[in-house]
């Protein structure tokens, strides 16, 4: 299609409700009382039980809003198919009609499958794909503490199918929450490893989505704003962790970058990460982190003025230097940043070997993110980004 036709292309961009702001998770009992729950599924994780405040605080709110409830915190990193089903269970025998989750992404994208669950009976990997959700879940409250996710305003749910030791997609409307409640405060408890790696995720979200092929000038709008603040924020917030000016526009970014993908989707960084933490459980961010330089480079060529746009956030001239160069300066530029948050190490650090790439390859090669990358990816290119990233 012609320039002059271009901008009157259809396009879809779908934004859910969310609260935004200091003590915006206070609100989960008002709105759980809103959409008529009567008892609620509380999703969270045993850490953030055991090390914060915030999940004593959430159970307290529901109380003084005489909503009963009942704790499910048996949700690991990278969430098991197990345990949304065990979720579900738990959620059936209390007779539960509502969900809220306190959490990371994790703990967000278990309480989407139990809701899936809930509501169409089955098993959670049965609804593996795009829209393959015939009746709605459950009411469903989010309430992000990492930022870096994003499931709070996304339609993905990622499940790991711990017999085939893959990762599986979940994309319908049906898994957004019907509300997002957005606590900077929240995000205070993270250390400084998980700050920078959710953080870095955010960061992978914004740049693969402003490069998708199913980008748009409104998924555009949100990845750049995201990208201008993660690069601005990110590491200042690890110098200063309780600084909430920082923890906001991390958050902040971290909300913009999921608009983004929620609606162009990703690309080859995700695909390689969902098929490490898929295969070898490894941490999600982290592999984002890793991965993202060598992918950036690869995919230069396909869309370099998009590439020299984001180089401008991070103060590079890419437009003055031959492609080539610019690529590599790009790429150079991630790599860097991340070792000064202190993801300063490689996938063979995180004991991923040779004879592990071409399982590795072939399951990344069937990951739907492939779908909406910029450039084409063979087998082959596939195993050499992993090779580089070794």
């Amino acid at each position: 299609m012609d320039s002059s036709s271009s901008s009157f292309e259809l396009r879809k961009f779908m934004a859910p409700e969310f609260v935004f702001g200091i003590h915006a998770a206070a609100l989960a009992g008002r709105y759980a009382q809103n959409y008529g729950a009567r008892k609620i599924l509380l999703v969270t994780d045993e850490t953030l039980r055991k090390t914060t405040p915030w999940v004593n605080n959430l159970q307290q709110g529901l109380t003084d809003s005489h909503l009963p409830f009942v704790t499910f915190d048996q949700v690991s990193p990278n969430p098991r198919s197990a345990q949304i089903m065990r979720g579900a269970a738990l959620y059936a025998e209390e007779n539960c009609n509502a969900i809220v989750a306190l959490g990371g992404g994790s703990v967000l994208d278990c309480a989407k499958g139990i809701g899936i669950v809930a509501s169409n009976g089955g098993h959670i990997l049965e609804f593996e794909g795009v829209d393959q959700i015939p009746c709605p879940i459950p009411p469903l409250i989010c309430i992000p503490t990492t930022s870096g996710s994003a499931s709070e305003v996304s339609q993905f749910a990622i499940i790991l199918d711990e017999n085939r030791k893959t990762k599986i997609s979940i994309v319908s409307k049906a898994v957004v929450p019907d509300i997002g409640l957005l606590d900077p405060e929240l995000t205070t408890t993270m250390d400084p490893h998980l700050t920078a790696c959710t953080g870095l995720d955010a960061l992978t979200h914004a740049v693969e989505a402003y490069v998708s092929n199913a980008s748009s000038p409104f998924t555009d709008l949100h990845a750049l704003e995201a990208v201008r603040l993660i690069w601005a924020s990110l590491a200042n917030t690890l110098a200063e962790p309780d600084n909430l000016y920082f923890r906001t526009q991390m958050l902040k970014g971290s909300l913009y970058a999921g608009l983004a993908f929620s609606n162009a989707i990703l690309g080859a960084t995700h695909a390689l990460s969902h098929s490490l933490g898929g295969r070898l459980d490894l941490p999600h961010g982290e592999c984002n982190a890793i991965l993202l330089g060598p992918v950036i480079e690869y995919n230069f060529k396909a869309c370099p003025e998009r590439f020299i746009t984001l180089g401008e956030i991070m103060g590079l001239p890419l437009d003055s230097m031959p492609e080539d160069a610019a690529a590599k300066l790009l790429s150079k530029t991630i790599e860097t940043f991340r070792c000064t948050l202190g993801i300063d190490h490689s996938l063979r650090s995180l004991n991923v070997t040779a004879s592990d790439i071409a399982l590795l390859a072939a399951n990344a090669a069937a990951d739907p993110c492939l779908a909406t990358n910029p450039r084409a990816m063979k087998l082959q290119d596939i195993e050499e980004i992993y090779e580089k990233a070794l």
